[in-house]
């Protein structure tokens, strides 16, 4: 396998992982109540409260807010519909490096700055929702762990630029 083969394998593979993940955060932001409602049982199940009891204390306050949302003011959740299908919309933009890593570099870059963003979003709007810091900090990891595929895509992106050939330039007509 030649290094651009080997590169270029590398590189979607990353991506695939990556497009999975945010498949996945969209897609589970669609049914939150019934999720929240299975998340506590089975913390109850697994004597969670006994050993964290903050972490079963927040779960109950989310789901008793999420059951209020939806029984008497279900239009609420309509807005994580939206971010579930903001999350799809942003996946389905990778297929652009997928194809051409080196033309569409700067949705790695998009993505990556994406992630950045996460940390001051959940530093500033987590005490103003009333979010525990702890909370906050589960939110800021999924920046810090989206860049990880990303910058590793990157890399190998400059890395496959390197080999690739200019082409020539167009001519003016």
């Amino acid at each position: 396998m030649s290094d651009r083969a080997a590169l270029l394998k590398g590189i979607r593979g990353w991506l695939v992982f990556f497009v999975v993940c945010l498949v996945l955060s969209g897609v589970t932001a669609f049914p939150l109540v019934h999720e929240l409602r299975w998340t506590e049982e089975l913390l109850r199940s697994l004597s969670v409260a006994e050993y964290l009891p903050g972490l079963m204390e927040w779960i109950e306050r989310v789901r008793q807010g999420l059951d209020t949302a939806d029984a008497d003011h279900p239009f609420l959740l309509y807005g994580t519909d939206w971010l579930a299908f903001a999350h799809l919309v942003i996946a389905v933009a990778f297929y652009g490096p997928y194809r051409d890593p080196v033309r569409n570099i700067w949705v790695i870059e998009f993505g990556m700055i994406a992630c950045a963003g996460i940390v001051p979003l959940a530093l500033v709007c987590g005490p103003i929702r009333g979010i525990p810091f702890w909370w906050s900090v589960i939110d800021m990891a999924f920046g810090v762990f989206g860049v990880i595929p990303l910058y590793a895509v990157r890399r190998r992106i400059k890395r496959l630029e390197a080999l690739t050939p200019n082409p020539a330039p167009a001519l003016a007509t």
